[in-house]
């Protein structure tokens, strides 16, 4: 693949999902599109970037994004924005929310599915506090291919051991052969849509909890600037923002400021939308 194809790549990635790659950063590109090229019949990535090239060339496109931008997950990832959610977010936004009954969560970068499910199974174990609530989790990618793993929730051995107490898998887990599959009744209360966070999702609603980890940084800072000030049009004046271990808000946007002693946790510093906003899909209640 010579530079100027490496180029292409490169802004192709950048417009379609904000993903900002270096030059230090072929190797990435080469390992995780080769199997592209080779799905799609090509000798190589020379080939591949040429296909991308020509007209009518959407699915090729689409596949090349979709294998750049597939991130790994864990269930109860790095644990401490789930110790928040249990100890923090939710005993707040139940004493909040006490009038509607309702709580809006989205998960934005859900990948396969586990931070979305491990909510779920967090809310399901405070059964007796959220009952009678209605819990709405939403869970967005723009990878159709992680997102139909999402939606059947098996998952193998492996990944079932990272991160997930081995009560709780065999509490809400099915073992089926060599993998496990989440139980029915998890599996409902989180619904699925594909979303491209450099798009317009307005129409999404208002969140009172929003998970977007681990995805800032892969953007650059015009784009980080524009995404958050459009998330936290998206939230009331409570609302809570959760952000990974390496990201933060400070110096892109004053309209979320950061929870003291909670680390990667954030408020909106300012009023969103009416906390009251309407919902434009309907979920299970948790309880």
């Amino acid at each position: 693949m010579i530079a100027s194809q490496f180029e292409y790549l490169k802004q192709h990635l950048k417009s379609q999902s904000g993903l900002v790659l270096s030059n230090e950063k072929q190797y990435l590109v080469e390992s995780r599109l080769l199997p592209v090229a080779r799905r799609h019949g090509f000798a190589g990535l020379s080939e591949l970037v040429q296909a991308m090239q020509r007209p009518g060339a959407t699915q090729i496109a689409s596949d090349v994004v979709e294998a750049m931008t597939t991130n790994e997950s864990f269930f109860f990832r790095d644990n401490t924005p789930f110790k928040h959610f249990r100890e923090t977010m939710l005993p707040a936004m139940l004493k909040a929310r006490a009038d509607r009954r309702t709580i809006r969560i989205w998960c934005a970068a859900a990948s396969t599915g586990q931070e979305p499910y491990s909510l779920a199974i967090c809310l399901k174990e405070e059964a007796q506090k959220v009952g009678g609530f209605r819990v709405e989790i939403l869970g967005t990618d723009l990878s159709n291919e992680v997102l139909d793993k999402a939606r059947n929730g098996i998952y193998s051995q492996f990944e079932v051991q990272r991160g997930l107490p081995i009560q709780m898998l065999l509490k809400y887990f099915t073992q089926k052969g060599d993998l496990w599959q989440v139980n029915p009744e998890i599996r409902s209360m989180v619904q699925w849509r594909k979303l491209n966070l450099l798009e317009n999702f307005s129409t999404l609603g208002t969140f009172d909890i929003l998970f977007c980890r681990n995805v800032l940084i892969y953007f650059d800072q015009p784009t980080k600037v524009d995404v958050l000030q459009r998330m936290a049009r998206q939230m009331p004046s409570d609302g809570y923002l959760v952000l990974g271990a390496a990201e933060t808000v400070v110096g892109l946007t004053d309209a979320f400021r950061p929870v003291p002693d909670h680390r990667g946790l954030y408020q909106t510093a300012t009023a969103g939308q009416s906390a009251a906003g309407q919902s434009p899909f309907r979920a299970r209640v948790a309880g």
